[in-house]
């Protein structure tokens, strides 16, 4: 039960990483410069301490005496804590110009001047999601190719996998496009950039992550309607669910998101989200899914116990009920607060999701091993043949009976090797 908790602790990646320093202090650097820009320089003559930019905080211009109070930059809003309350800083205009800030940014914005361990903790990050993503790409692909191939396990249960493993790979597709485009050069600027083929990559980006969550939300739904419903038309459901899965929900609401980010606040390569209200349009959807999702988990839960508390029920289907509840909990994101587990852990859901959906899944394993078997007597038969039409076999001695026990010693070990009883005569 524990390996299936730290799973749902796995299934969360965030719609964006959350924004570098470096881009906050270029917007607040920016928006400095404009309000200095639409300022009027004649209103600022008497005045001895101008308007100034300080790397972190912008002050607009005083006269001797006058203390301009300011809050703690943007920037160190990641240090708080919810706890926390952000401080305020203050700057003297004195006869000689602008004084030290009081107190200093260390003593009141929760600041720690260590350049370094930022950047080292960020590449960490993208290391840890880069081999994670690029886990669960080969083992979703593989995953894909086993479920296709063979054809008994062509179902309407395995297709929603099938559609949930190419949303995961859909999913860090883009991620890998969206760090290519944005981080190509470590000392690209990626913060002012707005041409529309990055802006067209963070909108790819989103569609891919929100038919991911709707096909988690999917596989819970399927689960929940296998169990209330005796009867129902599962090839028609399907297509309803393909629908909700890949059409009308996620095309809807990032299409609106599109629209209203471009109207807005078009602002950058649409890799930030200051405005909170257009940020809900696409995070609306997804909180609403996984919400649903804990409903279906524990509406399911409460029918599982309820069947295997009933006498009707057998060993094998109680066995196919708790590997139900198995999969169940895998499909509720649990939302951590941590950027070392929304990015890197959660970038490994895709492996951890072809593991229990495929590479654990007896009928899989089954059909692997038939395969194998099948294959393991062709190559038996065409050895053997091979050996018969050899012309040293001739001159060895090796006459045509000889070749017939040959033959009827491979036959015998293929019936006692076939997994199929035999009929009695």
């Amino acid at each position: 039960m524990r390996a299936y908790l730290l799973t749902a602790l796995l299934l969360l990646l965030p719609l964006v990483a959350p924004e570098s320093e470096h881009c906050i202090i270029k917007r607040e650097h920016e928006k400095c410069m404009e309000r200095i820009a639409t300022h009027d320089p004649s209103d600022d003559l008497d005045l001895v301490c101008p308007w100034m930019w300080d790397n972190l905080t912008c002050w607009q211009a005083a006269n001797v005496g006058e203390v301009v109070v300011v809050n703690c930059p943007e920037l160190f809003h990641d240090f708080m804590s919810p706890e926390d309350e952000m401080g305020k800083v203050s700057r003297n205009c004195t006869e000689y110009g602008w004084s030290e800030p009081y107190p200093h940014y260390v003593d009141v914005c929760f600041f720690y001047d260590n350049s370094t361990k930022p950047d080292m903790y960020y590449a960490s990050v993208k290391a840890l999601y880069t081999v994670g993503y690029s886990t669960s790409l080969v083992s979703l692909t593989t995953a894909m190719v086993i479920l296709c191939r063979f054809r008994k396990l062509h179902c309407t249960r395995n297709f929603i996998h099938m559609n949930l493993f190419v949303s995961f790979i859909l999913r860090a597709i883009s991620v890998f496009i969206k760090d290519g485009v944005l981080y190509a050069q470590e000392d690209s600027d990626h913060c002012f950039t707005h041409t529309v083929a990055c802006k067209a990559v963070m909108v790819f980006f989103h569609y891919c992550v929100m038919s991911n969550y709707f096909w988690l939300f999917i596989e819970g739904l399927y689960l929940f309607t296998l169990l209330v419903e005796t009867f129902f038309p599962e090839r028609r459901y399907f297509y309803w669910y393909t629908i909700v899965g890949w059409g009308e929900n996620p095309t809807i609401c990032v299409t609106v998101w599109a629209v209203l980010r471009l109207h807005f606040h078009d602002y950058g390569c649409w890799d930030t989200n200051e405005h909170t209200a257009l940020w809900w349009v696409i995070k609306g959807p997804v909180v609403a899914s996984i919400m649903i999702n804990f409903v279906l988990f524990i509406g399911i839960i409460i029918i599982l116990v309820q069947k295997l508390q009933s006498p009707d029920i057998g060993g094998n289907e109680s066995s196919i009920y708790l590997r139900l509840a198995r999969s169940t909990l895998l499909l509720i994101p649990l939302k951590r607060e941590r950027l070392v587990f929304e990015l890197g852990l959660g970038s490994f859901q895709g492996f951890v999701v072809a593991v229990l959906y495929c590479f654990l899944n007896g009928e899989v394993q089954s059909e692997i091993k038939r395969k194998w078997r099948s294959w393991t007597v062709n190559r038996y038969f065409a050895v053997d043949l091979k050996q018969q039409r050899h012309p040293s076999l001739a001159s060895s001695g090796v006459n045509g009976g000889t070749q017939l026990s040959i033959l009827s010693k491979s036959s015998s070990q293929i019936r006692m090797s076939s997994p199929w009883p035999r009929t009695p005569t």
